[in-house]
């Protein structure tokens, strides 16, 4: 049995547990006569439920635009709920969460090793949950004025980030960009300082795509010494912004007005658009180690057609169970309303991203509506 025949198996499962912590939360609502219900927060089948207090997120900086636009739509349905998040980056999600500091976590590369190890045993007696709510591109960054349009092979990129190609008139970055008049100007690589799940993303990209050049170990920590480095993705874009001849790598959401690069795929040049970062996810393989936890291994050599292979696919972590049942209920109802028809579409508006698909969420919506249960 394959691991997707497994998850079907699994929901019916999972699907009981959630309804029974429902029912639950249902009895002690109807024993309360002055209960205000809130009303669905956007899955189209959500019970209402009474919604009040306080939690508390942290993690991957690329999500920051479309946590702001879960935030504030999720808040707008239930006014007596507070939720913060603190973009400090994939790898401080990860350790607040496993810490027990925060509720639930945001990350652009799977849980694995220890850390998987210790975020299970943080959500004991509990399962632990990561399911994918946002498909983003990385853009690739440039700061070149008088370019208005730059292109790069797999192999050209990986060799301005490993410092082997160092002025914007090489012949490599020429043969890519025909007919384009390149700067003679010195390149200024800037990489995140921080651990960080789309510099794992991007140094995976590199080491799948141009193995000769790109043979450091993929890590969210940056492998190479000399650029420039910055903190977060809004500290990659603001040293971009702040120097002519700089290139980095951000989720394009947080682009703005900077020069972004086109790559290659196959025979033809590829931008970081929505659609061309969400058609990977249709060739990758799922690689998750649980029926309750999500994760993939993405196809980055793909030659086909209009796909854009740098891409991230951030998660959110949670628990199934929580000490404080109020908190639990928050965390659930949240989650619905990301996942949601409802939720992507705040995303996408706000953060350029891929919405998830309906076969994905049809798979996610039994492992979030599981949280609560045990608790």
């Amino acid at each position: 049995m394959n691991h997707k025949e497994s998850r079907v198996r699994t929901k019916d499962w999972l699907l009981a547990i959630g309804s029974s912590a429902v029912l639950a939360l249902g009895g002690a609502a109807c024993g309360d006569a002055d209960s205000d219900a809130s009303g669905s927060t956007g899955n189209g089948g959500s019970e209402e439920v009474a919604l009040s207090g306080e939690i508390a997120g942290a993690g991957a900086s690329s999500q920051e635009a479309a946590k702001e636009a879960w935030i504030a739509g999720f808040q707008e349905q239930h006014p007596d709920v507070t939720i913060s998040y603190d973009p400090v980056g994939s790898g401080g999600g990860r350790e607040q969460f496993i810490a027990g500091g925060t509720q639930f976590g945001g990350t652009d590369s799977p849980l694995e090793g220890q850390e998987l190890r210790d975020a299970k045993d943080r959500c004991a007696p509990g399962e632990l949950i990561q399911i994918p709510v946002y498909i983003s591109p990385i853009a690739v960054v440039y700061n070149l004025p008088e370019v208005e349009q730059l292109q790069l092979s797999p192999e050209t990129l990986a060799g301005i980030f490993n410092q082997d190609i160092t002025n914007w008139n090489d012949p490599a970055i020429a043969a890519d960009n025909p007919g384009v008049e390149l700067p003679d100007l010195r390149i200024t690589p800037v990489n995140r300082s921080d651990e960080s799940g789309t510099t794992e993303n991007f140094t995976d990209y590199l080491s799948k795509a141009a193995p000769d050049v790109w043979t450091h170990e993929v890590d969210g920590n940056w492998p190479v010494e000399g650029g420039e480095a910055a903190q977060g993705t809004s500290g990659v874009i603001e040293a971009v912004t702040a120097g002519e001849g700089t290139i980095g790598y951000a989720d394009a959401s947080q682009a703005g007005d900077l020069g972004v690069a086109l790559i290659q795929v196959g025979d033809e040049y590829v931008g970081p658009t929505p659609q061309a970062a969400a058609a990977i996810l249709d060739n990758s393989e799922e690689v998750a180690p649980d029926d309750s936890i999500f994760a993939y291994e993405l196809d980055r050599e793909t030659e086909a057609s209009g796909t854009y292979p740098i891409v991230l696919v951030s998660y959110e972590i949670a628990c199934t169970a929580y000490e404080d049942q109020a908190q639990a209920d928050i965390v659930r109802e949240f989650l619905r309303y990301v996942i949601s028809p409802e939720g992507q579409r705040a995303a996408a508006q706000n953060a350029g991203s891929a919405p998830i698909s309906e076969a994905l969420r049809a798979q996610v919506e039994p492992v979030v509506d599981a949280i609560g249960a045990g608790s």
